[in-house]
């Protein structure tokens, strides 16, 4: 599993995680589309914000591994905002590469794009 060095591992002040440490032995967690309800809480917000900021400012519009990144977190923003960048695709592989839809995350996040692509 990569590692991401330099990436955020979580919400300042909150315990929202954005990366995990270790490998899981049970097997690794398949990222799966998660729907974004209209009264989610604004800490959850926030954290999707600073994910997808984080995700942003690291990678860019390049293809990147999933490594260390939590799977809950991406499966908030998997399917619209972070798309699969290979085909055929595994949701459950530490190696599956993962790619930004600039165009999806710019109408969604316009605070982060605005200016900076």
């Amino acid at each position: 599993m990569l590692k991401h060095r330099g990436f955020p591992g979580r919400l300042p002040g909150t315990d929202f995680h954005f990366t995990i440490r270790r490998a899981n032995p049970k097997g690794v967690t398949p990222l799966t589309r998660r729907e974004r309800f209209r009264d989610r809480k604004p800490a959850d917000r926030r954290a999707d914000a600073a994910f997808m900021q984080a995700l942003w400012e690291h990678f860019g519009d390049q293809p990147f591994e999933r490594g260390n990144l939590d799977a809950g977190r991406l499966s908030w923003l998997f399917g619209r905002e972070v798309v699969p960048a290979e085909d055929p695709f595994d949701p459950a592989s530490y190696d599956a590469l993962l790619k930004i839809d600039v165009d999806v995350a710019r109408q969604s996040f316009p605070d982060i794009f605005d200016g900076s692509v």
